[in-house]
């Protein structure tokens, strides 16, 4: 079930998008749209995104990284989300802005120090997620809030997909067309259950809240003008173009 977030005659709805059509409220006063005709919105709203690093085995190797003992997290703020087909704003205090392409996780509910066994009941669904980042300033700062947090830099989109297994997906990137990341999800180091759990142990989760699962080999830089595209089998695909930015 794609679960979707949309704008219509300066209304916004939540609904169920089934083939072109997607419909909102209860079966007696259910009403129907195409989805030609509407505005996707993020489809979450989340106080926070939670991201991890370096949790794909082919990333650690493209860098050279060692496999890390734990899940290396970061937050990106709920202000640097946007949803499909809007513009990413490429930062003038940066030279260098970066793709990756990831497995976004949607909370359920407001959860705190489970296991892992207990977080599939607490997920709502998967969603394509871009974490863009500055990526000079990343190197430059030796830290990574403020290469991860400018607005703009969370893409979450198209919709929310409740029905599919993320223990072996397929997970892309697209710069202008051209296949730049090409994984599964079966090469994370750290799955899903075991991020939800973990992440639950150190801060409360809250409803809508996403966890961005981190990046596959692949990763690179865009410019203004360019369309960037992250496409996750059984789920859909996130588009966005680069713009340049005055802040």
């Amino acid at each position: 079930m794609k679960l979707v977030r949309f704008e219509h005659k300066e209304n916004i709805y939540n609904g169920v998008l089934g083939g072109s059509e997607i419909r909102t409220g209860l079966p007696d006063d259910q009403k129907n749209f195409d989805i030609r005709e509407v505005k996707l919105l993020t489809p979450a709203v989340p106080s926070k995104v939670v991201s991890v690093g370096l949790n794909y085995r082919d990333h650690a190797d493209e860098l050279g990284m060692d496999i890390p003992d734990e899940p290396i997290i970061f937050i990106k703020p709920s202000t640097s989300v946007i949803g499909p087909d809007e513009e990413i704003m490429y930062p003038i205090s940066s030279a260098r802005v970066d793709y990756e392409a990831e497995l976004g996780i949607v909370i359920k509910d407001r959860i705190r120090g489970i296991t892992p066994d207990e977080a599939g009941s607490h997920i709502l669904g998967y969603t394509c997620f871009n974490d863009v980042t500055a990526r000079d300033l990343q190197k430059r700062d030796g830290q990574w809030t403020r290469a991860k947090s400018f607005d703009t830099f969370a893409p979450i989109g198209p919709w929310v997909e409740t029905d599919v297994d993320p223990d072996d997906l397929y997970i892309r990137a697209y710069l202008n067309g051209e296949k730049k990341q090409d994984s599964r999800t079966s090469n994370f180091i750290f799955g899903v259950e075991k991020l939800v759990s973990f992440i639950s142990g150190i801060m409360t989760l809250l409803p809508g809240d996403v966890i961005a699962t981190g990046t596959p080999s692949g990763i690179g830089p865009m410019q203004p003008g360019d369309e960037i595209v992250v496409e996750i089998e059984g789920i859909g695909k996130l588009r966005n173009i680069v713009k340049a930015g005055n802040a």
